[in-house]
């Protein structure tokens, strides 16, 4: 199992307590120092929808100029705008064999994902 995500947030923190508190092991990668690929983001796209992987909700993303918020309506430009501010990537994503099951952490999901 892998959590993607940022070692500071809050929900980061949440999900791998919950983790850990499950007996369950996993492989942490940090955004900002391991970066994020192309290949990854559409992965997650496909699986969730483009906009529940942009986090449209947190600072990064707000604090964007209007006219890179403008650019983003499609999932190839999503893409781009997350590759360049992985900050904007919604957190955690949770992986199983390079397949995406979890977004973001509700224990109830967790729980039914990991019974």
């Amino acid at each position: 199992m892998k959590v993607y995500g940022i070692p500071n947030c809050n929900t980061i923190k949440m999900s791998t307590i919950w983790l850990t508190g499950h007996g369950l092991s996993y492989e942490f990668h940090d955004f900002k120092k391991k970066g994020v690929t192309v290949e990854e983001l559409n992965r997650w796209c496909d699986f969730f929808g483009w906009e529940n992987v942009l986090n449209k909700k947190g600072t990064t993303y707000r604090k964007l100029t209007f006219e890179q918020q403008a650019a983003v309506f499609d999932q190839g430009s999503a893409v781009v705008l997350m590759v360049a501010n992985p900050s904007s990537i919604k957190r955690p994503i949770v992986e199983v064999d390079e397949k995406p099951v979890l977004i973001g952490f509700r224990e109830e999901a967790y729980v039914l994902a990991f019974k």
